[in-house]
């Protein structure tokens, strides 16, 4: 069974940056069609951040665009979210997710990691 431990979370102040990592083990993430980076802020929904699909490619939501940047590295089975000029409203938990079948959407089925918090600060 596939377990994910996203670690890296932390306090910045606005502008700062921070790396985010999430670490697989017990199944080779690369099975997978896609590995997610998703966050959920205080009082609101759970919403996707950005994805990297096992072919490479790489989709972002509008909100974080040219400032994080997905990467992974198979060899370590560990994706991570690279967050530069951090926003008061980039402040949740942030989440990875592994997408099981063969396409992506947001109804898929995933597998979650437990989660690491972000503030930021003004």
């Amino acid at each position: 069974q596939l377990q994910l431990v996203e670690s890296g979370g932390g306090s910045v102040p606005a502008g700062g940056s921070l790396r985010l990592s999430c670490a697989a083990s017990g199944r080779t993430f690369s099975n997978y069609y896609a590995m997610d980076w998703f966050r959920q802020a205080p009082g609101k929904e759970r919403e996707f951040v950005a994805t990297i699909r096992r072919d490479g490619s790489i989709t972002y939501a509008t909100s974080v665009k040219g400032r994080f940047t997905i990467s992974r590295d198979n060899a370590k089975n560990t994706v991570y979210l690279q967050m530069n000029s951090l926003k008061r409203e980039d402040t949740a938990v942030y989440y990875c997710a592994a997408v099981h079948g063969t396409t992506w959407s947001l109804s898929d089925l995933r597998s979650w990691g437990q989660g690491t918090q972000v503030t930021v600060s003004s």
